[in-house]
């Protein structure tokens, strides 16, 4: 019964945040709408979410566009008219990441300041579109970015670096595009919803300096090339003055969501957070405290009650399993819930994949750790081999939803009877 209303929640407040009826609303803003008719239309599409934001741009504006959409493997779902379509690596870039952000850097050479250029941004465009700047090649991204994801950077250091070595991050492709104007629609991943960070503000005045590039070098002992540490100290646009953004979603819009339908089920909810940015166990291991403490002493909430918590957690690797923040978070709480009945706790990323896997994240109750106890798992040896993947999968708690078409960040709920 718990489980399946956990189900029920997290496919609700997902559907709450696709990003359909956000595109929809965003083109009706009068920065668009004057526009159109004026000159050409050029649809640029990144990110996660970039298929289905694309297709409803597409739906509404007719066949009147070109352009290129560049997202995550297995995440487009067929031909758009008008638009070429590009599946690349995340969240370390490859080849056919460059080859994707090359041929949409075509569709905007040479515009008119009667042109617009529909910029469609969602979480994951930092991997997703990427021109390494001049003295910068692909493997050079790619071992940077390896480094970042291990030693436990949160995403505003991972993007600033990222804008520091690009040829389009930073504000620098609003640059390219220039004199056109740029509309941006903006489904953010990024806790405070900076523009300058969602997919690495490559429409955005950038916020981040070359001294804080190097500092993060500094700070986290990364190994990195003298000749980049060249670049990394060239600063990004500062002011761009042909850019209009909207913000159509985000990690509070995805709590809220999940809240609303807790309580249709009778369970009083309540969000802790949606700015969760520690590490992904210890935050695993303060829901699961959250719960007990709710079932002792009906603090901070009475049971029945949601807990709620979203954000982005990080994950310091030490081994070479596989597994994801999520699954991490989900296999900490089930230790945190051993033994406790009428608890059932949840982490996923909202779109539908959690690191390196098919997994959105893990679902766990009272008598997770249990089974694996009895099938010959050790809990802490898994986690400091970072393989939570393959144990919850032992304890059939894997949380398995598909790509959602949508990333708007994390969130972790605890439902308790």
């Amino acid at each position: 019964m718990l489980k399946d209303d956990m189900r029920s929640i997290i496919d609700g407040a997902i559907k709450a945040v696709l990003p359909e009826n956000a595109v929809k609303e965003a083109l009706k803003h009068p920065a668009f709408t004057s526009r159109q008719g004026k000159g050409r239309l050029i649809v640029a599409s990144i990110g996660k979410a970039a298929w289905r934001m694309a297709k409803a741009a597409s739906d509404i504006l007719g066949k009147n566009i070109t352009g290129a959409v560049v997202t995550k493997y297995d995440h487009s779902m067929g031909e758009i008219h008008g638009l070429e379509i590009f599946e690349a690596g995340h969240p370390v870039p490859d080849m056919n990441t460059i080859n994707g952000t090359k041929a949409l850097l075509q569709h905007v050479k040479g515009l008119s300041p009667e042109d617009t250029v529909l910029f469609l941004v969602s979480g994951g465009g930092s991997a997703l579109f990427e021109s390494p700047a001049e003295g910068v090649t692909l493997d050079d991204m790619q071992d940077i970015t390896g480094q970042l994801l291990s030693c436990g950077a949160d995403i505003v250091e991972i993007n600033t670096i990222r804008k520091h070595l690009s040829g389009v991050k930073g504000g620098r492709f609003a640059k390219l595009c220039a004199p056109a104007h740029v509309f941006m629609v903006v489904l953010s991943d990024v806790l405070g919803d900076r523009l300058d960070s969602i997919a690495s503000g490559p429409a955005a005045p950038d916020m981040s300096t070359s001294d804080e590039a190097l500092a993060i070098v500094k700070k986290y002992g990364l190994n990195v090339k003298p000749e980049l540490m060249k670049i990394l100290a060239q600063e990004t646009p500062k002011k761009l003055d042909n850019v209009t953004a909207i913000i159509t979603g985000s990690v509070t819009a995805l709590c809220q969501a999940a809240g609303e339908l807790a309580r249709e089920k009778g369970y009083t909810p309540l969000v802790l957070t949606t700015t969760m940015t520690c590490e992904a166990r210890e935050a695993g291991s303060f829901i699961a405290s959250v719960a007990r403490e709710v079932l002792t002493s009906g603090r901070p909430v009475k049971s029945p009650c949601a807990i709620i918590a979203g954000g982005e957690t990080v994950v310091h690797l030490t081994g070479k399993g596989m597994g994801g923040r999520n699954q991490e978070f989900a296999l900490s709480a089930a230790v945190g819930i051993d033994g406790l009945d009428g608890v059932v706790v949840a982490s996923l990323g909202s779109d539908g994949t959690d690191g390196p896997t098919d997994a959105a994240g893990g679902i766990v109750d009272g008598n997770t750790a249990r089974t694996l106890r009895d099938k010959g798992v050790s809990i802490p040896e898994v986690l400091r081999n970072n393989d939570a993947y393959n144990a919850l999968k032992k304890a059939d708690a894997l949380l398995m939803t598909g790509p959602t078409g949508t990333n708007v960040n994390d969130v972790a709920i605890a439902l308790i009877a």
